[in-house]
């Protein structure tokens, strides 16, 4: 009997994880990509306007990042402005749980067959850069270890704190900003 009402909860603590770390990676792109070169200069290789979508399917979270040129990403909460360019799709909430709780690297769960690529798959593997990036920098080194492929030899303490702070400190003020559009 107990089980019955604990599979359910635990299903629902691994959604609403998932939307906020999705919440949080996005506004951290938008952030990153505002302040990083390397970002910059993966992101300019993209065409302006791109959308990309990161998802649980079939209609679960997901995070829309679009390129606004210059290398400059935006984070749009909910659908996207205009059809997805390229879209990352987890094929079960369980599947996005384990990469965004720093479990499994992106690489392993795509070996896996735990998720979909819908689009150019240069594309995909620019935005997987990205997002390896932010990882680098926001993530304890023993936890962004374990997310990314490579971690760089070349990212000293005071550059990845500086810049994390950086970050978490853009990520805050847009979400105060987006609470004081809604009230």
């Amino acid at each position: 009997m107990l089980t019955r009402h604990i599979k359910p909860m635990a299903l629902q603590a691994r959604r609403l994880y998932v939307e906020v770390m999705f919440q949080v990676m996005g506004q951290a792109l938008q952030a990153i990509s505002e302040m990083d070169r390397e970002v910059q200069a993966e992101a300019r290789a993209l065409p302006n306007g791109f959308i990309f979508e990161m998802m649980v399917m079939p209609n679960g979270p997901n995070m829309i990042i679009e390129h606004l040129g210059a290398g400059a990403l935006r984070f749009h909460a909910g659908k996207p402005p205009r059809p997805v360019n390229l879209s990352i799709q987890f094929k079960h909430i369980a599947h996005a749980f384990l990469v965004l709780s720093f479990q499994e690297k992106t690489s392993v769960a795509f070996a896996n067959d735990r998720m979909l690529v819908n689009g150019d798959i240069s594309h995909a593997v620019r935005m997987t850069r990205i997002l390896n990036r932010l990882e680098v920098f926001i993530l304890p080194k023993l936890v962004a270890g374990r997310a990314v492929k490579e971690y760089p030899d070349n990212l000293k303490l005071p550059t990845k704190l500086i810049s994390a702070a950086r970050i978490y400190l853009k990520v805050a003020s847009q979400f105060f900003d987006r609470v004081r559009a809604t009230t």
